[in-house]
Formats: structure tokens, sequence, C-alpha cells
């Protein structure tokens, strides 16, 4: 089935991808261990969001090398980590082995969640906090059914997180040098995704890193309409929705300049008004 396929390519693009990330300084690692105050920049943001984690139990969604899920751990929730790969689960396992903060990793489809997480001692409506950090909807490919399966997870009360890249930014072309911005890719849910073919990643890693050779990888886009719509059919309801300019992401390379303040956020260098960056969306159950 094509759908299967795409997952078996997506699963093994990112099972390389994680020994080429564990060696980048965009994941340092070391560092967590190192210092047990350390947070990831991207949950650093969003704690004025999340508020008191205290006593929280939380699973993150496509957690990769788990530095988010640990950076949550550190604000007092316990937490378990979800992913596709099983290279990158690895890698989490260890990092929270080490630092010895309160997160265990699962290795699981996010539409396989639900059972998968149930047979590692957390049953349906265990969870107080779903949370999925930037670039993580994209590589799902029914937003309506990811919306029902956090819905399951999440306990009477508790909460979705979302902060992830916007539709709008993920839907336009590549930098170019006469600083247009092009729409070139779908904005609105596919039947089948945009396919990519390359050896690198977003980061790259240390000279001696793995070369990825499992190249193709599949991805969705999802308006934000289809999102909110999505959550609210699966029976959450709706409590905040932000789009912001900024991003931890610099997709536009030199058309992109940190803001002053904050750390690891882009906008972009000329008229910043113009593009929505990332989104912001929370719900309960």
């Amino acid at each position: 089935m094509e759908r299967d396929q795409w997952f078996a390519d997506n699963e093994a693009n990112w099972d390389q991808r994680a020994g080429v990330h564990v060696t980048s300084t965009a994941y340092p690692m070391e560092e967590f261990f190192a210092d047990p105050t350390k947070l990831n920049h991207t949950v650093a943001y969003d704690r004025a969001d999340l508020g008191d984690l205290t006593g929280v139990r939380g699973v993150h969604l496509q957690c990769h090398l788990g530095t988010d899920t640990i950076s949550l751990a550190r604000l007092g929730a316990t937490m378990t980590g979800v992913d596709l790969s099983a290279e990158s689960i690895r890698h989490a396992s260890r990092l929270a082995a080490r630092t010895g903060d309160a997160a265990d990793f699962v290795t699981a489809n996010v539409y396989d969640a639900v059972p998968a997480l149930a047979a590692a001692g957390h049953p349906p409506g265990s969870f107080d906090l779903v949370y999925t950090g930037g670039g993580a909807l994209c590589w799902l490919p029914d937003i309506a059914g990811w919306a029902r399966v956090v819905a399951e997870l999440l306990a009477p009360g508790g909460r979705l997180h979302v902060r992830d890249f916007h539709p709008m930014m993920l839907a336009l072309a590549d930098e170019r040098p006469d600083g247009l911005l092009v729409v070139e890719h779908p904005y609105f849910e596919t039947a089948h995704p945009t396919t990519w073919d390359g050896a690198e990643s977003y980061v790259g890693g240390a000279p001696d890193a793995p070369t990825i050779t499992a190249t193709t990888s599949h991805e969705w886009n999802h308006g934000i309409g289809e999102i909110v719509t999505a959550v609210m059919d699966a029976g959450l309801q709706l409590t905040l929705l932000r789009e912001d300019r900024t991003s931890n992401w610099a997709r536009f390379g030199a058309s992109m300049v940190e803001v002053p303040g904050h750390d690891h956020e882009y906008e972009l260098r000329d008229r910043p008004d113009r593009l929505p960056a990332t989104f912001t969306l929370q719900a309960t159950r």
C-alpha cells in the first residue's frame, strides 16, 4: 500500500537523520548531560504558554532525539516521548538514562500511539498534556486522524499544545536571490505527499557523521482551518490560536535575521509582517 511505503521511507530517512543530528551542535546532547537546568530553546520559548507543569503527565508526539521531551520533564512533568524512528528513540532513551530526568520513550507511528503506549503501561486517557513541537505535523498524511489520537490520549481536562511551522511558510518556495516569497507547494492537505529526494537534513552533523543513503521522504501540508477543524471535530475545545512572525527555523537563510532578545527565533529581514512563520494552538478535552 502507498501509505505503508510512505511511512517506511520516512522511518528509514529519520533513522539515518538521527545519526547525523546526534552529532550536530543543533542538538547539544552533551550539554543536557552536563547542565541539569538546560532547556531546549523550543521549550524555553513555549514555557510562557505551557505554564506550571509540576505533576503533569505528558506525552510528546514525534519527539525525535528527546531534547524537548527532557526539557518538559525539567519543568516538572513526567514525560513519555513517541517517535516513528527506533534510532531516534534509542538516542533519546540513552540521553534520559544519563541525565536521570523523568522521561521514557516508545517507538511507534503516531497513528499507532494509543495501543503502543497502552502496551508500555500508559492506557488511553492517561495524559494531562499532549505536546507537539516544530516540524512535526508535516510528516502526517491525515490531520483528522492525528487529532483523534490526541483526544484519545488526553485525560478529561487534559490539554493539547502545538507550536509548529505555519502552513503558509511551508507552502513557499525556498529562498530566492530577489527575496520574493513565491507560493510553490500545497497549502492544503493532499491525498498524495510532496516527495523529496536528498541526502541532506535541515542541520548538518560533524565531519565524521554518517551519510544519509535513505534519501526519499514524504511530507504533507495542512491548512490552519484544517488543523483547527480536526481538533474541534475530535471533541476538543480550542483555547488558544496565535500566529507569529518568528520561527526557530531560519527557513529562508540570509533573508531571515535573529530577533533581538529571543534565542534561536528568526523573522524576515525585509518586512516581516508579510509572513506568519509559526502558529501556536492549545485545546482541552
